[in-house]
């Protein structure tokens, strides 16, 4: 879309660099999104080219025909279920489910040559936060074995909020909160995050957890120490990207 105030140049900077930023070119990519919610984690397990899903509403006609052609990869979908139900999760994988945007548009920046196998995962339809950092713990074996896993919500998600001042400096200090949290040690950060509605202005912040639960599995799948590698003001909200090496 034309952004002529530039709202998003930084975080399109952000997923521009990514790659680069790498210790490799990934075997394949692991997208958990805040737009699937099913009754256990499932896994997107189409072969080919899965579809896309325009789950958004009022754009402009352009954005209906947008194309990324990644390709998908069922043996990742099957090791991503067994993990997941060896540490006594509910698994599954859908055979019909496409990308939705959560997963084709930052890697449609991030990625734009399409020549990376990805599946999608979903969230638990609970939205039990201790619950999705136990399914990263179950996921991090993926880490040595080439998968590059990517958690794509959002750390402020609150569309009643967007643009209005008065969120500006409620939406900063959970910001400095969630920051804390992420750069924690491993089992101090799983508490936090586990409790994460007692942080400052949480729920102003997530009237609804889905956009930051993909963060609860990125941020489960590492024992290390998270890492704060992008923050900037998008419509007063303070957003941010975390990295766990």
């Amino acid at each position: 879309m034309p952004d002529p105030r530039g709202t998003w140049r930084g975080m399109e900077a952000y997923l521009k660099g990514l790659a680069a930023s790498l210790p490799a070119k990934p075997r394949a990519i692991l997208v958990i999104s805040g737009h699937w919610e099913a009754p256990s984690f499932a896994f997107t397990g189409s072969a080919e080219h899965p579809g896309l899903i325009f789950d958004y509403y009022g754009f402009p006609p352009e954005t209906y025909q947008l194309a990324w052609p990644a390709p998908g990869a069922p043996w990742l979908a099957e090791r991503g279920r067994a993990l997941i139900e060896a540490a006594g999760l509910p698994a599954a994988i859908d055979p019909q489910r496409g990308f939705d945007h959560g997963v084709f548009v930052p890697l449609k920046v991030a990625f734009p040559q399409v020549d990376i196998p990805v599946v999608q995962m979903s969230l638990h339809a609970s939205l039990d936060p201790a619950l999705h950092l136990a399914a990263g713990h179950a996921l991090a074996p993926l880490r040595d074995e080439g998968v590059l896993i990517v958690g794509s919500g959002m750390s402020f998600h609150n569309l009643r909020a967007y643009g209005d001042p008065r969120v500006r400096e409620p939406a900063a200090e959970f910001d400095r909160w969630l920051v804390h949290a992420a750069e924690a040690p491993g089992p101090k950060r799983a508490e936090l995050l586990a409790d994460w509605q007692a942080a400052p202005w949480a729920r102003l912040c997530h009237p609804r957890e889905e956009h930051l639960l993909p963060l609860m599995v990125a941020a489960g799948a590492s024992d290390e120490r998270g890492s704060h590698d992008f923050g900037e003001e998008v419509l007063n909200g303070a957003v941010s990207g975390f990295r766990f090496a």
